[in-house]
């Protein structure tokens, strides 16, 4: 198989000729058809995290090894079943989306369909070669979920995106249509949360970016207040809540830097929650008596679970979920969409296709 591969963190992608892999007792072979570019991509081919006072997370401390083909949003085609995957309701030659954070598939976490809360997670794109390869390994059927109409360059974005928004809200829902719903951050994480919320109905939500074009963006998606996320942390949370007209009760963070988690943290009401997503890194401060006055609920949300797919591509197909901005490329120009990502030059998504496999 052809990938496209980090070979040395801060280093342009390479492409390598590896041997394509065979797919043993429950494990299903696919090639790529589609992978989306996403910003836990550009972390990884950074090489680290940034956990505030001067501390990191290495991408070895995450078990993480080099080279290593990225992309966790992946659309195949099934080409071969292993002995143990054969009558379990995937057919040769049908187009899925794989859900890509797989665990160990044998402790209570997936037992439960719950992979992402694995202890031993193997993720595809990140502790294994992921979409950004023209062949990719789903560990069991269960981690197949079919197009059935979907467009498929959209529907990848839904295996890490998607389901990263989704569940993050899950976490503060059920809300009343009218509550406002504050959204750090109007880049593709942004933009698939506003598309979620409208899905479900929700009226008022509130997008907080940085950069005028990218809240005009999530003004076209639905978002019902765009604010200017730039400045001190609490200038910003002064705009919000004159926008929102008072403390809220829940804000997504789809950046998770310093500056926003003081913004997010202060706008709420009594009881609210401030969910993180992003990675971008940095630490606050919270002081304890008020966070137990305030009720105040602090959660971190990574990515999703097979259930929460599967619901997501139900939404998708029941026609309430709006698109959101796509547009793709060859598989061979994955560095540059990568560093046009890292430089913020991408309003919406881009998707990698893998033209050999049509």
């Amino acid at each position: 198989m052809r990938a496209y591969a980090v070979i040395e963190n801060g280093k342009p992608l390479q492409m390598l000729e590896l041997p394509t892999p065979e797919p043993e007792g429950t494990e299903v072979l696919l090639e790529v058809t589609h992978c989306g570019v996403c910003h836990s991509d550009i972390h990884i081919w950074e090489g680290s995290y940034d956990l505030g006072g001067g501390k990191t997370l290495s991408l070895k401390d995450r078990g993480v090894a080099l080279p290593l083909a990225m992309g966790p949003e992946i659309v195949g085609r099934e080409l071969k079943l292993g002995p143990r995957a054969q009558g379990k309701g995937v057919v040769v030659g049908g187009q899925y989306v794989v859900f890509p954070w797989a665990g160990c598939g044998s402790c209570p976490a997936c037992l439960a369909e719950e992979d992402n809360y694995c202890p031993k997670m193997r993720a595809r794109g990140v502790h294994r070669h992921g979409g950004y390869a023209t062949h990719v390994i789903a560990p069991e059927p269960r981690h197949l979920v079919p197009l059935d109409g979907v467009d498929p360059a959209l529907a990848g974005t839904y295996a890490c995106s998607g389901i990263t928004v989704f569940s993050a809200i899950n976490k503060v829902m059920p809300l009343p249509p009218g509550e406002p719903v504050v959204l750090f951050g109007a880049g593709g994480l942004g933009l698939a949360a506003v598309a979620v919320l409208r899905a479900m109905g929700h009226e008022r939500i509130v997008s907080v970016d940085v950069a005028e074009a990218k809240r005009a963006a999530a003004l076209a998606e639905g978002a019902t207040d765009a604010v200017d996320g730039s400045g001190e942390p609490e200038a910003v949370a002064q705009r919000i809540l004159a926008v929102t007209g008072g403390p809220v009760a829940a804000a997504i963070d789809l950046v998770g830097a310093g500056p926003t988690a003081r913004a997010g943290t202060a706008i709420l009401r009594k009881g609210g929650a401030y969910v993180i997503v992003g990675l971008y890194g940095g630490d606050i401060t919270l002081p304890l008596p008020l966070t137990v006055m305030r009720a105040m609920v602090v959660r971190g949300s990574h990515v999703g679970n097979p259930k929460e797919l599967r619901a997501l591509m139900d939404l998708a197909r029941s026609g309430r979920l709006k698109p959101i901005p796509v547009a793709t490329e060859p598989l061979s120009h994955a560095d540059d969409v990568l560093q046009r990502l890292r430089r913020g030059q991408i309003v919406g998504r881009v998707v990698l296709e893998n033209q050999g496999a049509f």
